[in-house]
């Protein structure tokens, strides 16, 4: 596996540390629940401490599962998850308590300590864990020795190269076919690529689907049936050309929320089932030769180039290359 997303260190040893919190804690409960009940300020009745006695056991059992977690926080997630879970109903369940006076506010104390500081570190082991998923068996797990450039072809046989070497390509990296902004990037190479074609460049479409023809449908809704497309669902040809998993910032910040709504609701474009790689950030590129004349990468899932802007630009610059060797 790439090192680079496997969990870091930090998270080890933080549910290693809540392992050894929760069983101290479920010891003292146990076997000084009296003691604790008046630390916080609660009456020890022999029913409160036969009750603290018992949520005491939970806390402990709950530390085993995060001592066991912490030797592989990603493969253990569902550990991480059923204790955020907790983490979360608890606080909820001590406000109603509150509220009703059947608990003194000063069990915020053990709330803090026990929920809801974990809330942040927790969660970010679970989105690692999610990430994580997503690249097994692709590019991101195990990068491949090959060339992709000179394997993978489009649905009609070509190689990227061989389409390249002839006229420079747009060659465009979707996101999965569900994706509000996947969709919304077709609709505008759509209605420029007539412009773009008289500019004397060609467009090929890169995607994550598992077959060419399997997505046929969903590409001619577009006009763009007949485009070259080459499916990659490992994200080889992504990887080579340096795109990779989106942050959540770049896939779920305010921004991408926002025009996520404006593109899906009021743009017409909606939103579809998840297929494909759900972090893979797109891309967008010219390249002719063997070379990169020129190109976009998302910061943001819901970035919007101008195609018809980056060809025209890109071509009055861009000297024309060689062609490289095969």
């Amino acid at each position: 596996m790439n090192d680079e997303y496997q969990p870091p260190t930090w998270m080890k040893q933080l549910l290693a540390v809540a392992g050894a919190y929760n069983l101290l804690f479920g010891v003292v409960s146990i076997f000084a629940a009296s003691w604790l009940l008046e630390t916080i300020g609660v009456e020890a009745t022999p029913v409160a401490q036969s009750f603290w006695q018992c949520i005491g056991m939970i806390v402990g059992v709950y530390g085993i599962g995060y001592l066991i977690a912490s030797r592989s926080p990603y493969r253990h997630w569902p550990i991480t998850f059923v204790g955020l879970l907790g983490k979360v109903f608890g606080p909820i369940g001590l406000v109603f308590a509150v509220q009703a006076g059947s608990l003194p506010s000063s069990m915020a104390w053990v709330c803090l300590a026990n929920d809801l500081i974990w809330w942040v570190p927790f969660g970010m082991i679970l989105w690692g864990a999610v990430r994580y998923s997503q690249i097994i068996g692709s590019a991101y797990d195990d990068p491949e020795a090959d060339d992709p450039l000179r394997t993978v072809r489009s649905q009609n046989g070509f190689r990227l190269d061989e389409l390249a070497d002839e006229t420079p390509q747009l060659v465009v990296f979707l996101r999965h076919a569900g994706c509000t902004f996947c969709r919304q990037a077709l609709s505008d190479l759509s209605k420029q690529r007539s412009k773009i074609e008289a500019a004397g460049c060609g467009i090929v479409l890169v995607h994550l689907g598992q077959s060419s023809e399997s997505d046929a449908h969903f590409f001619q809704q577009y006009g763009l049936a007949d485009l070259p497309r080459i499916s990659d669902p490992t994200s080889r040809l992504y990887r080579q050309f340096g795109l990779d998993l989106g942050g959540f910032s770049a896939l779920f910040g305010a921004r991408v929320w926002l025009r996520g709504l404006i593109a899906g609701w009021l743009g017409g474009h909606g939103i579809g089932r998840i297929q494909g790689n759900s972090f893979q950030m797109p891309g967008v590129y010219l390249y002719h030769c063997g070379q990169i004349l020129g190109g976009f990468r998302h910061e943001l899932a819901s970035d919007r180039p101008d195609y018809l802007s980056l060809v025209e630009s890109t071509l009055v610059k861009a000297p024309d290359p060689a062609p490289a060797a095969v």
